[in-house]
């Protein structure tokens, strides 16, 4: 019997597309053997992970009702406890070497371990997280796993940057996008599912770009508003400073960052860090993409707000005067500037050194034009 609490269907945001193509394909029984989930960090992926698996190990009886979020299947889908789930990651398969072994070894024989037969249904679902973060090594045996399909598991692989995934396994995978959902559509379900005011929900609508999972993590950790507003401010107030200010500035704002990152819980005890105080180049570069975001959003928002369209500047929802600060600089350099924050973000997803890359920016970081 039904819960009338718990509907049917998919339960995350949005992503119409998406959800059809799955729920057709799985009603009919012909969902690929590999499923690639990808979009931007902060879209709402593992919501819509959450529900794929929900769907591909619920127990109803009507393919046509799935997932039905009440049987034991689609419930310990979405606890991820279920026997026939098995999950894997860069980050899990460094944590399993063993003595000296490397990542490859352990990604290996977590993948040599997945092939065994389902326990408790029709198929077993095998999840690989951030595939995107994985070498070419790792994607390698990844790609040899799905070239040797058996009808009893399935494989969902879930990317941030599609671009960084092996052509040969794009190839073999149903893509399916999860992206930005309207901002009214956002603002609305933040209401009712987080209990915040209209207004609220529609400031964190908008500075999160449509992207439920960055809104959600805006409404359960205040401290990212906080830290975005801050950090946005001390890059408007770079516009009238020269380069030893920049500079210093960008060490400032990468060690707060990684604090953060590490820390995202402002009442809780800080996690320490390496040597001399200062954060790994890992948690660096997490905190240093985490600063060409908040940059990137507020570079097109000084370009929309100088083109006389200040209402599309989601930046002003912080209380920031982006409007005098587009006014006092020339904006022919910020479409450049964007472009160059673009690939910086790239080096940083290949290890470029954190702290340079942020100073390299800040030169290039339009100054005010002295009137």
């Amino acid at each position: 019997m039904t819960n009338p609490e718990q509907p049917q269907g998919f339960l995350s945001l949005g992503q119409a597309t998406a959800r059809a193509i799955v729920v057709r394909a799985a009603a009919r029984d012909r969902l690929q053997r590999t499923v690639l989930v990808h979009g931007p960090a902060g879209a709402g992926k593992d919501a819509f992970v959450d529900d794929l698996i929900a769907l591909l190990l619920c127990q109803a009886a009507d393919p046509a009702g799935r997932p039905c979020n009440v049987c034991r299947g689609c419930r310990g889908g979405r606890l991820r406890t279920h026997p026939d789930l098995v999950i894997g990651s860069p980050e899990s398969w460094r944590d399993d070497r063993s003595g000296a072994g490397s990542i490859v070894a352990a990604a290996r024989r977590w993948l040599a371990e997945t092939a065994g037969a389902p326990i408790a249904g029709e198929r077993r679902v095998v999840l690989v997280e951030g595939v995107d973060r994985a070498n070419e090594q790792i994607q390698n045996a990844l790609l040899k796993a799905l070239e040797e399909p058996t009808g009893r598991h399935v494989f969902v692989l879930v990317a941030d940057e599609v671009s960084r995934v092996l052509p040969t396994i794009r190839s073999r995978a149903q893509a399916l996008r999860i992206g930005a959902v309207p901002r009214e559509e956002l603002a609305a379900w933040l209401t009712d599912r987080h209990r915040i005011a209209p207004d609220q929900a529609d400031a964190l609508a908008r500075i999160s770009e449509g992207l439920s999972g960055k809104a959600a993590d805006f409404v359960e950790n205040p401290a990212l508003v906080t830290w975005r507003r801050k950090t946005q401010q001390e890059l408007l107030d770079l516009l009238a400073r020269g380069p030893a200010d920049r500079f210093g500035s960008a060490r400032d704002l990468l060690d707060e960052a990684s604090r953060l990152h590490a820390q995202p819980d402002a009442e809780a005890e800080p996690i320490p860090v390496e040597d001399g105080g200062r954060p790994d180049s890992a948690l660096q570069r997490q905190a240093a993409l985490r600063i060409v975001e908040a940059w990137v959003s507020l570079a097109r928002d000084l370009l929309v707000t100088k083109a006389g369209r200040p209402d599309l500047a989601p930046s002003a929802m912080l209380e920031l005067d982006v409007a005098a600060a587009a006014d006092r600089i020339d904006a022919s350099r910020l479409p450049d500037f964007v472009g160059l924050l673009e690939r910086m973000r790239e080096g940083l997803l290949q290890n470029a050194a954190p702290q340079l890359a942020l100073q390299v920016a800040m030169l290039s970081w339009p100054s005010t034009v002295r009137r």
